[in-house]
């Protein structure tokens, strides 16, 4: 095959996580095609990743050609499958360049791209580092903005300042510490960890310290949680609905979803949906105060939970920008634009391997020595 030809194949970014597998397509021309995700409770074992890897090959036959190229992030490296995380960066990416082939490359931030053999060495540089991907590809569009990305199970709060990512942590337990990360999301969330006294029927009450509901919970009931996104059991392996969700939340507070109206119980999910928006809130303060720069920077929603990104962009006055609407995405096409802003990682990897593809400088972020672990 000539050089030309590898070139022109089309490039499948991968954003393999802990909950889920995120796979976008990008054209020949550097333009993203598709996108969609799969349900991958990789902690179940590595046949999850396995059947995910086979559902892309069904929906884009070409993934699996050997001229295929193929970009992937990773947070999955995590999960309690594997002893560490550098266990979980071997095997993974092994597995992964096993099923996708030789033209398969590893994001690893400031080290750039890596074939699979050079991995299990620099393991802390592709380990978890889905987040920056996303911020150095926002970078190269907006010079200063604020990345929010909330998904199912966390949030990145990513400043990005001059074209440059300019987070002060380089990994998870560095971003915590920041305020770059709040290990928070609008699905897999127990409300337990959301707040431990919520506000119910004009009183403050105490939560209960147990996984009684989640935050999928919450957001069914304010019917701001896209069906599609709702892919884990819940909390009790309960049907997910609406009457479910109100007798799980009524749970955390001792009591039954029969001792207050629907209505109630709605008002009850806000009180949720303003404490999880308050943690959100200090935490984006925290990364702001970072730069001056950042004082007026627009918000850049993604992930499955941009609505709240949205809300944070409104009580801040600021301006703010659908992660899709960078990609390309026309406003009237609100199916494509959930999805593509949902698997942003996958998105982002694709699109700067297209761009390194074609001898495009990019946007470079800063060093980062180690990305650690999280589930997406």
């Amino acid at each position: 095959m000539t050089a030309s030809a590898s070139n022109d194949a089309p490039v499948f970014g991968w954003d393999v996580g802990g909950a889920h597998v995120k796979v976008s397509m990008v054209t020949r021309a550097g333009a993203l095609a598709d996108v969609a995700q799969w349900a991958c409770p990789l902690w179940q074992g590595i046949a999850h990743l396995e059947r995910a890897i086979d559902g892309v090959f069904e929906r884009w036959p070409a993934a699996a050609d050997a001229s295929a190229r193929h970009a992937v992030t990773m947070t999955g490296e995590m999960v309690d499958l594997f002893a560490d995380r550098a266990e979980g960066v071997r095997i993974l990416t092994r597995t992964l360049a096993q099923r996708l082939g030789a033209r398969t490359m590893f994001f690893a931030g400031a080290a750039g791209w890596l074939a699979r053999s050079a991995c299990p060495d620099r393991w802390r540089n592709v380990a978890s580092a889905n987040w920056l991907a996303t911020a150095q590809w926002v970078a190269t569009c907006i010079p200063d903005a604020l990345l929010v990305d909330i998904g199912s199970t966390t949030t990145d709060i990513i400043p990005i300042v001059g074209g440059r990512v300019a987070a002060r942590g380089s990994n998870d337990a560095a971003r915590l510490v920041s305020g770059e990360l709040v290990y928070q999301g609008v699905v897999r969330t127990p409300l337990c960890g959301v707040a431990h006294r919520i506000a119910f029927r004009g009183e403050t009450t105490g939560v209960m310290n147990e996984w009684f509901a989640t935050t999928a919970d919450v957001y069914r009931l304010t019917g701001e949680l896209w069906p599609e996104h709702d892919q884990h059991p819940s909390a009790d392996n309960g049907p997910k609905t609406e009457a479910a969700s109100r007798a799980r939340i009524a749970r955390m507070i001792g009591r039954d979803a029969a001792d207050a109206s629907d209505a109630e119980w709605r008002r009850f999910a806000q009180s949720w949906r303003h404490e999880q928006l308050r943690t959100l809130e200090a935490n984006l303060a925290r990364v702001i105060a970072q730069d001056a720069a950042l004082a007026v920077a627009p918000i850049v929603g993604a992930g499955c939970g941009r609505f709240l990104a949205a809300a944070l962009a409104r009580q801040e006055a600021r301006g703010y920008v659908d992660f899709a609407r960078l990609a390309g995405v026309a406003h009237d096409d609100t199916t494509r634009a959930e999805w593509v802003s949902t698997c942003a990682p996958s998105v982002a990897v694709g699109l700067l391997a297209s761009m390194a593809s074609k001898g495009a400088a990019g946007n470079e972020a800063r060093p980062y020595d180690d990305a650690s672990p999280r589930a997406a």
